[in-house]
């Protein structure tokens, strides 16, 4: 056993001597583009965040922008709030999105539509529940734009509440950005969230945009950033200034049914990242398991260093990256947050086999 729990930590170590590509990084400093952009938005019953979040939008200290607004087939006044904006700021274009039987529910579509009405080449994503950290949110992400890089990977956060519950969404949060970071900065780019991404219509068009995975439900960000992204293409935006914050959710069922939506787009990931990204979750579940059962059966003298070694220098790597993502209360709970995860995880996988999802929201 005590082999078995000595092998589960050196893979362990091995994740996190590739997390600390990202951990370890200087900071970015504030650069600043004035390359034209079209900021998208996708909306399906959003009125209400729409009404806070489109004058944060407008309000960027960018000089040459646009604002496309799509309404996805919104049941309530979504639509209306858009065109209320639009009268006052020529910026904002509006997409509107009338169900059809082909493609219904379909955020991909909807997307597609807007795309297509993007007057410029770079185009800046983010949600209708998202906000800005800071009014250089377009430039910092778009200053990451050069001859090769055409596919920008932003942080999208969640705001700081009471709980353990918002404590847990945003740890998920931060362990996937610090996944993702790693691995692009190791030039093995995997996925990305819509929450805040940029890339350029030339990736988009030359990739046949979703097409090859327009029929799955979720997956415009992730399955997209997989498909195309490369290790030469590919470029990482960290700055405190350029992240987005969205309202977490309130209930761990609400969190858990958004979550069996995002972790059912992973099966269609290329073999390595499933690989990679399996045994990183196998090989944490099975530390924990050893570590007990070694405590349990050994003398627990033999398990112990290995143990905290294992723990120690899973803290050092994350404590640099919380402090990048601005996540620093998460760390002193690093433990106790990860098995709770990883219990998550394994539920969500096991009640989510056979589960078909039809729509993204």
């Amino acid at each position: 056993m005590f082999y078995f729990l000595a092998a589960v930590v050196a893979i362990n170590c091995g994740y996190y001597l590739l997390f600390s590509k990202f951990s370890f990084l200087k900071h970015q400093k504030s650069e600043y583009q004035n390359f034209p952009v079209s900021v998208i938005v996708c909306a399906k019953n959003e009125a209400e965040n729409l009404k806070k979040h489109i004058p944060l939008w407008l309000d960027q200290n960018h000089s040459q922008y646009e604002l496309i607004l799509i309404n996805d087939a919104s049941y309530d006044s979504t639509l209306e709030v858009m065109e209320d904006f639009a009268k006052n700021d020529s910026r904002i274009k509006i997409v509107n999105v009338i169900n059809n039987e082909a493609f219904w529910g379909s955020k991909k579509y909807a997307l597609t539509l807007g795309i297509k009405k993007a007057t410029y080449k770079r185009m800046l994503f983010t949600d209708a529940d998202c906000k800005p950290a800071s009014k250089n949110w377009i430039s910092l992400m778009t200053s990451q734009f050069n001859e090769q890089k055409q596919l920008i990977l932003g942080y999208g956060a969640y705001l700081k509440t009471k709980g353990f519950l918002n404590k847990l969404i945003r740890f998920e949060t931060f362990i996937t950005a610090l996944q993702y970071f790693s691995y692009a900065k190791a030039g093995l780019p995997y996925m990305g969230v819509g929450r805040n991404l940029a890339y350029t219509a030339s990736l988009y068009y030359a990739n046949n945009g979703f097409t090859s995975h327009i029929k799955i439900p979720s997956g415009d960000d992730d399955l997209f950033v997989n498909q195309v992204a490369t290790s030469k293409n590919t470029a990482i935006c960290f700055n405190k200034n350029a992240f987005t914050y969205s309202q977490p959710k309130n209930t761990f069922k609400d969190w858990i049914k958004q979550k069996r939506r995002h972790i059912s787009t992973a099966k269609y990931y290329k073999p390595i990242y499933k690989f990679l990204l399996g045994l990183y979750f196998i090989s944490n579940v099975s530390f924990w398991v050893l570590a007990i059962a070694s405590l349990l059966t050994l003398d627990w003298k033999i398990p112990t260093a290995l143990i905290a070694f294992r723990i120690l220098f899973q803290f050092i790597v994350t404590a640099k990256a919380t402090t990048k993502l601005n996540e620093k209360d998460l760390l002193w709970f690093l433990p106790f947050y990860e098995v709770f995860l990883l219990f998550i995880q394994f539920g969500i996988f096991v009640t989510g086999i056979g589960k078909k999802h039809t729509s993204w929201k």
